[in-house]
């Protein structure tokens, strides 16, 4: 297998396993488990199989006094893009918040442009407005209503968040920290986070002792989030960073085929052209490192 080839593959696999968070989440809300103890068993099980797996391989764990002070909270934003995605599932259809979610990139984009004087262009503005557009067609619902309000705050936040979480990692000191080793603190942060978010530990949803309930909760910690971790980077090495995060957008749409195939939900035509118009906002933005490389024809 070539390297191009390669780095596809391990891209795609990466925005699917990235796409089943609501199929293992949903799952266990249905079982009784609140928000944050299904994120803590997220979290400390990821935290607990990459920290195994790094010193199984001879990889240090250690970071310095400096980068600690950064990844704790770097850790904790993350954790609350997670927690405010998670809430959202309650209030609106899953597969329908991971389209919205997918708006990051556009939302990193602004953060670049207000707080670290990147040059916006006339792109960039389309997008916002073409995402802006697409969020709205969503907004209207399913036609029998439109979406909660507090589902939207809810899932734009994560997005923000996250966002803000990913400009943070390429402004400060996290740059020189090797990405496994980084992800394994960040994880292990949040895990801190929600074990103290569910009075720690006296408020803990127990796992059931059926085969179902184990099966989603290790689920949730190894398919949307060990898995994506270890393909995204070798894809990114493969394909590059923006042809990778294109694939991404096999993300959302995952998660509204899982939401419509396993949890009923409802897509209408406005649905799908909201994602669409999310999809094609974002992207575009993406892309733009190689829309810059095109050659323009002269004219005769």
């Amino acid at each position: 297998m070539n390297s191009s080839l390669k780095g596809a593959v391990c891209g795609v696999t990466a925005a699917v396993a990235y796409g089943t968070n609501p199929l293992f989440s949903l799952n266990l809300y249905a079982r009784g488990m609140d928000v944050e103890s299904v994120l803590f068993y997220r979290f400390a099980i990821a935290a607990l199989v990459l920290g195994a797996a790094l010193l199984l391989s001879g990889h240090s764990l250690a970071v310095s006094r400096r980068q600690m002070a950064t990844l704790v909270p770097a850790g904790l934003v993350f954790a609350i893009s997670s927690q405010t995605l998670y809430q959202s599932f309650l209030y609106m259809d899953a597969g329908v918040a991971c389209s919205i979610l997918f708006i990051y990139p556009i939302l990193v984009a602004v953060i670049m442009t207000l707080f670290f004087h990147e040059r916006a262009s006339l792109l960039t503005y389309g997008c916002i407005a073409l995402a802006t557009a697409g969020i709205a067609m969503l907004y209207q619902g399913d036609g029998s209503g439109a979406l909660s309000t507090v589902g939207l705050l809810l899932v734009v936040a994560s997005s923000l968040a996250y966002a803000v979480y990913i400009v943070g990692v390429d402004h400060s000191a996290l740059r020189t920290v090797p990405s496994a080793r980084m992800t394994f603190w960040v994880l292990a942060s949040g895990a801190v986070l929600f074990f103290a978010l569910t009075g720690f530990g006296l408020r803990l949803s127990p796992v059931g002792a059926d085969a179902a309930s184990v099966a989603n909760v290790l689920g949730v910690a190894l398919v949307p989030t060990i898995i994506p971790i270890l393909f995204i980077n070798i894809a990114i090495k493969n394909v590059g960073p923006t042809y990778s995060a294109i694939i991404g957008a096999l993300e959302p749409v995952t998660a509204l085929a899982i939401g419509a195939a396993v949890f009923g939900e409802h897509i209408t035509g406005r649905i799908a052209l909201g994602a669409l118009m999310i999809l094609v906002a974002v992207t575009l933005i993406v892309a733009r490192p190689l829309l810059r490389r095109i050659p323009l024809r002269r004219r005769a």
